[in-house]
């Protein structure tokens, strides 16, 4: 499981759907990309101690993928895929569902936009 931007936010704030979604019989995946993302809200946050700590205990439990050359190729299928059919979203997005297609993981995230990349099964809540 690959947790969008989106998805380490519902875990932080313990959404119940996102917990109730969030499997323990597999092992969890950090793209760094998101990680980013996240970072960058912390950094800017009034919680910004608390957020920090708590995300130090989720980078230990989870895997953290980051972008290679086979990354980039995936990145470039996809992005053309969505460009053919002017079905467009956000680039960080691509990263994510490129990583998620090269080790064969679902995405979890509440963003729909997933569900316009062939192959790529988004997990939601």
């Amino acid at each position: 499981m690959l947790l969008d931007t989106n998805a380490i936010s519902a875990w932080a704030e313990q959404e119940q759907g996102f917990l109730d979604a969030l499997r323990g019989d597999r092992p969890w995946f950090l793209p760094s990309i998101a990680l980013g993302e996240y970072r960058f809200g912390v950094v800017n946050s009034t919680r910004r101690e608390a957020l920090e700590q708590w995300l130090a205990g989720i980078e230990a439990s989870c895997v953290v993928l980051a972008p290679d050359a086979e990354t980039a190729r995936h990145y470039a299928d996809i992005r053309t895929a969505l460009r053919r059919a002017h079905t467009p979203i956000p680039y960080h997005d691509i990263w994510i569902a490129a990583l998620a297609e090269q080790h064969g993981l679902d995405v979890v995230s509440r963003d729909g936009h997933f569900d316009n990349i062939p192959g790529i099964r988004r997990i939601g809540w």
